[in-house]
Order: C-alpha cells, then sequence, then structure tokens
C-alpha cells in the first residue's frame, strides 16, 4: 500500500489531471476520478434502512433522526484514495464531486426530503487556516447542488483545537472532543432538522460532540450523513 501511495503522489504531482485512483489520464469532462473507478465505490445506500450500521453506533448516544454513510471506508479500499486526496492534497472539489454523487443517490428521499439545513463539521480556525478549505464543508455544498437544501456554516463552531483523532481508542477520542464545539446563535437552530455532515464516521465521537452543542437549540432535530463509515 505504501509503494502504491508514493506512486499516486509521483503522479499527482507530475501529471494533475488524472485520476486519483488508476492514475489514468481524465477526460475533458472528469475532475478528481475517472468514471470508471467512481462507479466502483461501494454504495451502502443505508439512508434506505433505518436500524444501519451508522445509526447502531449512534444509538443511545444522543436522539437522532436517522444516520447514513454513502460507502465504508477502508484502508485499502475504493473511496480511500479519494477522500486522501480530499484531506491531505488540497483537492477541496473531490468533496464536492462526491457529495453530489451521495445527493443524486438520496434525492427524492425520506432521508433528505425533511432537512432543513446541512451543518459541516467545523473545523478549528487554525486547522483552517492550515488546510485552507474545510473538508466536511466541500462535501456539505456537493450535498446542496443536488438537493438543493441551504448549507450553514459559522454558526455551529469548534472553540478548542483538539489533537487529531487518529490512532485513539473510543474512550479517548470522545475525552479529546468533548465540549469542543458551541453554537454561536441559538436561534438559527431552533426547530430545524438538521443535517450534520462529515467526511468519515470512525467511533461517532466527534458527531456526538456536535451533537451536544446542537441540542442545546430547542426542538432541533439531527441527522448525520457521511461519505464513509470505517470498518
Amino acid at each position: 500500500m505504501k509503494v502504491k501511495c508514493i506512486l499516486q503522489e509521483v503522479a499527482h504531482l507530475f501529471f494533475p489531471n488524472c485520476c486519483v485512483v488508476c492514475l489514468a489520464k481524465l477526460l475533458p469532462n472528469e475532475k478528481g476520478g475517472c468514471l470508471n473507478c467512481l462507479y466502483k465505490i461501494p454504495r451502502t445506500n443505508n439512508f434506505k434502512e433505518s436500524n444501519n450500521s451508522c445509526e447502531q453506533l449512534l444509538a443511545g448516544r444522543f436522539p437522532f433522526e436517522r444516520v447514513a454513510s454513502f460507502s465504508v471506508y477502508t484502508k485499502e479500499g475504493q473511496l480511500q484514495p479519494f477522500i486522501h486526496e480530499l484531506k491531505y492534497n488540497h483537492k477541496p472539489y473531490i468533496g464536492e464531486l462526491l457529495g453530489t454523487l451521495y445527493g443524486k443517490d438520496m434525492l427524492g428521499s425520506d432521508f433528505i426530503d425533511s432537512i432543513d439545513l446541512i451543518v459541516p463539521v467545523p473545523l478549528h480556525p487554525k486547522k483552517l487556516l492550515k488546510r485552507g478549505y474545510n473538508q466536511a464543508e466541500a462535501i456539505a455544498k456537493g450535498l446542496s447542488k443536488v438537493t438543493s437544501k441551504s448549507v450553514l456554516i459559522n454558526e455551529l463552531i469548534r472553540v478548542i483545537d483538539n489533537p487529531t483523532q487518529t490512532k485513539r481508542t473510543k474512550a479517548k477520542r470522545w475525552d479529546n472532543v468533548e465540549g469542543i464545539f458551541e453554537v454561536n446563535n441559538i436561534k438559527v437552530f431552533e426547530n430545524k432538522h438538521v443535517l450534520l455532515v462529515d467526511d468519515i464516521i470512525t467511533t461517532g465521537s466527534t458527531i456526538e460532540a456536535c451533537a451536544s452543542a446542537l441540542l442545546k437549540c430547542e426542538g432541533v432535530k439531527i441527522s448525520v450523513a457521511t461519505l464513509g463509515e470505517a470498518i
């Protein structure tokens, strides 16, 4: 896997207009990934299923309406190269591309129809400045483009610049995110059905911390959509 990643990094440096997975040259109407590799991303379609594995992960931790993921995420899986390029190689357009595909899948479903606001999981200003963009916001924009649901940023904010969650245990992940989010104006979320959007759901600790802040708003309902579910 390491050799493959190195080859991908070199190829994208010298030939930026190639697929992030198979390295084939992209057609003029393609961006980020070729149609073949995008087609191969395995969809869970679990937005159609109540009590799916994502909902089981968060069950009992906070009240939610629905939870779903676009695909499964593994280190060797088809989704991994897209997420890597989105987060670490300054390619927010990949998030928007995948968000658009996800939005097309969900269009007209009960999952998306009742949503009032799409809210990406926020980055701390320091991390946002370093990366230059919020990958969750890019995904949210793709969803919004297809579903016409409004994206709301800067109202749910990250107030603590916590260390990365990578390699932390489930208990340590919660300790790492507890109390790191706040709501700027609770009136904005009152009696609204909010769709929280993030790239990957692993233990669900970050989503739970976001929900903890949002649930201080009267009448708010929360659903969750991520690109990947780590397995």
